[in-house]
């Protein structure tokens, strides 16, 4: 297969400083790799972490960020043929199959695993070279509310409390509070609202709370007017009038703030979890012996195993989770203000950037 040689992408060379525009050297996939023309790049949180606070990336810098990709395979290796020509979500975290974590079924640990825009170059471009490994295909016949690019969001803000959720084993008989419901943890309520549990968002954004109000959301709580004595005390209440019986909250930590992860702790209750979701590098003081008192569990996930994405794509396809409500399409060649809009909280959406050939 003849590389691709007339790609380029936005690289950040050093965290404050705007991304710039590259060239790319030719893509050639190795044996068992690809070249995807993006459709879509999704910006996350890690994006921001690392363009803006600093937050070292795996790769030395310069790199091209964006690890939420969407986009169709134009090049493949000699052992990765099946894939040319069809639409895919790239794994946010690619395993490499073969490590003792994999082994271990535990791939979101593997030592050896691919995050694109981490490990290396990623979806900030028009074409991105990744390994074949967990790639997700995407049906070519899609809702008319859904576009390929849409569906990049899939590869971390869907599957990544999709993840938390497997973990805390949530069911319809219980009830699960998402603390912090923009792009994660908006997703997360309409998955848990999927599955049947009663859903409590909070947030200090009242937009989003009204918008996961109409999106799984049976109680919306903001936490910037309400103490947090109030928001356990009708927490307590809502979930004595739900007629559910569960054995200890699910709470699902998404804001990724100091704030909110002080929230989702005090709220533990006995034989709860917590689900560690959002990422903040600030500290937090907390009285570690609540977890023994409880007997509760608290666990983070690293994004999801790829064997997740079908099933969150088939949550999407169905209409069970609504995409479009979540994000904003923006052009790639606006990804320097873009990345430093998100930065400064000014796009509230979850921003894809969108190539020519998108």
């Amino acid at each position: 297969m003849s590389p691709i040689d007339s790609a380029y992408g936005f690289q950040l060379t050093a965290p404050g400083k705007p991304l710039e525009r590259t060239e790319l050297a030719p893509l050639e996939p190795g044996p068992d790799g690809v070249v995807v023309q993006v459709a879509g790049c999704g910006v996350c949180h890690t994006d921001i972490g690392f363009a803006v606070d600093g937050i070292p990336t795996r790769h030395s810098l310069p790199l091209i960020l964006g690890h939420e990709i969407s986009g169709r395979v134009v090049a493949a290796g000699e052992e990765t043929t099946e894939w040319l020509g069809k639409a895919v979500i790239v794994p946010a975290v690619v395993p490499c199959g073969r490590c003792a974590a994999c082994q271990a079924d535990r791939p979101t640990i593997c030592r050896d695993q691919f995050m694109p825009g981490n490990h290396g170059n990623g979806g900030f471009a028009t074409h991105v070279l990744v390994p074949a490994n967990g790639l997700c295909p995407v049906p070519d016949a899609l809702p008319p509310d859904l576009t390929l690019e849409m569906l990049s969001v899939i590869a971390d803000a869907v599957t990544t409390p999709l993840e938390a959720i497997h973990r805390a084993r949530l069911t319809a008989a219980d009830v699960a509070v998402f603390i912090g419901v923009g792009g994660v943890g908006g997703f997360g309520v309409q998955l848990a609202a999927a599955l049947g549990a009663e859903v409590v968002a909070i947030d200090i954004d009242q937009t989003r709370l009204d918008l996961a109000a109409r999106h799984g959301a049976h109680l919306a709580l903001d936490a910037s007017s309400t103490d947090f004595k109030q928001i356990k005390a009708v927490i307590r209440s809502f979930t004595r009038e739900s007629g559910r019986t569960p054995i200890g909250l699910k709470i699902f930590e998404t804001s990724g703030t100091p704030q909110g992860q002080q929230l989702a702790y005090g709220l533990l209750d006995p034989g709860s979890h917590l689900a560690v979701v959002g990422y903040t590098p600030q500290k937090i003081e907390l009285r570690l012996s609540n977890l023994m008192a409880f007997d509760a569990t608290a666990q983070g996930n690293w994004g999801s195993a790829p064997e997740r994405y079908p099933e969150a794509l088939r949550l999407v396809l169905d209409g069970k989770v609504a995409l479009a409500p979540y994000v904003e399409i923006f052009p790639l060649d606006q990804a320097p203000a873009v990345v430093q809009a998100v930065a400064a909280h000014e796009i509230r959406r979850r921003a894809i950037l969108v190539p020519p050939n998108g």
